[in-house]
């Protein structure tokens, strides 16, 4: 076994055959399981009946740490320190994949050409030639648009573009329809961060060069914006300190007529719990710089990766293929609410009407690429704090574009080139 695991890290554990074990029922002569751990927060939690029909086809008992997402990273560096697992099966979110890739944390696994056409999603968790995690929540940037609030100013056709946007805000404001018509984070917190990649990459196309610098022309484009937002009030200055999710929830309390963020609120919007506009609102593509709406969009994962330290590497591929198969993505959004990041399963439940706004959700899902090059960068939550900081001087007034530019862009091609 131990041989094996070295050799694992030299040769990736392979996720090419989808799972058969889940398929049949084996028998195991009175076998006694293998038990394998799996660190996970709460949101992704099989339940305990999927855990028992898992073990009985497979004989491998999964042992659930269920843990606070902001523990996890700590957790799993403290127990490598001593080459040991913090459990076979981790939590991987995508911000943490090139930190946990450079240190050696993680496993690679091979990918079968079917699993990349269905999960786009997982190139978040790529370095270089290698996959390191398979995400199991879906999280992807989508735009929000009020339809009532254009209405009552007057707009028939929502924008499609900023350019459109921004025109349309400016007449939604004047109209006294709302005070601020778009809300995107401002606090210097990594919301900030995340609508930078997304702006910079649905606008330009680009966020990094090929040397993961950053690149000079979407960055002045994503800061100029950004700085117009504010001086022309069509966004809530409260947002520099507000969190981010206060931010987009702008849009379910009516308090905004656009926001683009997490796809999640493609359900909140309808839920009569959580939203006053229910019927208001429609879900889009993320708009563009101008013309038509963007062909892409920036995925936010959660996903599971095995640990490099972990004594049954098998068993915690076979967990891994088991969980993020069609069959059980689609049995985890039933029993957890869990969005699948299979498009075949997402075009599944959309097609029977199991998702709100399904067909804008696969059609977004279907459009999401890594902004990153070389992927997810090891100094990325260094990099993400001169990102977010920058843009929180920026809108507080503390710096002009042209400071926020130079501060920014030095601080992380300096990181890049470490």
């Amino acid at each position: 076994m131990k041989k094996f695991l070295k050799g694992c890290l030299a040769a990736a554990l392979s996720l090419s055959s989808l799972i058969t074990s889940s398929l049949t029922t084996p028998v195991f002569a009175e076998e006694e399981p293998v038990e394998i751990s799996l660190m996970i927060p709460d949101w992704g939690v099989p339940t305990d009946d999927m855990l028992k029909d898992f073990q009985e086809k497979t004989n491998i008992k999964v042992n659930v740490i269920p843990t606070a997402w902001d523990d996890i990273r700590d957790k799993v560096a403290t127990a490598s320190v001593g080459k040991k697992a913090a459990a076979d099966v981790i939590e991987v979110d995508w911000s943490w994949t090139g930190e946990f890739v450079s240190a050696n944390w993680l496993a690679p696994i091979e990918i079968d050409e079917d699993t990349l056409k269905d999960m786009p999603n997982l190139e978040t968790f790529k370095v270089e030639d290698q996959y390191y995690a398979v995400p199991y929540a879906n999280d992807f940037r989508i735009a929000y648009s009020n339809q009532e609030m254009f209405k009552k100013a007057g707009i028939e056709e929502l924008p499609t573009n900023w350019n459109q946007l921004i025109e349309d805000a400016k007449k939604i404001k004047e109209a006294g329809v709302v005070d601020y018509p778009i809300s995107i984070p401002l606090l210097a917190e990594e919301n900030s961060t995340t609508t930078f990649l997304w702006l910079a990459y649905t606008r330009n196309g680009i966020v990094f060069n090929d040397d993961n610098t950053l690149n000079h022309d979407a960055l002045v484009d994503t800061l100029t914006l950004i700085d117009s937002l504010v001086k022309d009030e069509l966004v809530n200055p409260a947002n520099t300190t507000l969190s981010g999710m206060e931010a987009y929830g702008q849009i379910a309390t009516g308090d905004t007529a656009n926001m683009t963020g997490p796809s999640s609120f493609v359900t909140r919007i309808e839920d009569e719990s959580e939203s006053k506009v229910v019927g208001q609102v429609q879900p889009s593509r993320p708009l563009s710089k101008d013309g038509d709406y963007a062909d892409k969009t920036v995925p936010f994962n959660e996903a599971i990766g095995i640990s490099a330290y972990t004594e049954h590497p098998e068993e915690a591929l076979e967990f891994v293929k088991w969980y993020t198969s069609p069959e059980i993505q689609e049995q985890l959004n039933a029993e957890i609410s869990a969005t699948p990041t299979r498009l075949s399963v997402l075009e599944k439940l959309f097609e029977a009407g199991q998702i709100q706004h399904g067909d804008v959700f696969y059609d977004v899902a279907g459009i999401v690429e890594n902004p990153f090059p070389n992927g997810v960068p090891d100094y990325y939550a260094e990099m993400s704090s001169e990102i977010f900081n920058g843009i929180n001087q920026l809108a507080t007034g503390q710096l002009t574009v042209e400071q926020a530019v130079e501060q920014i862009e030095s601080a992380v091609n300096a990181l890049a080139q470490k």
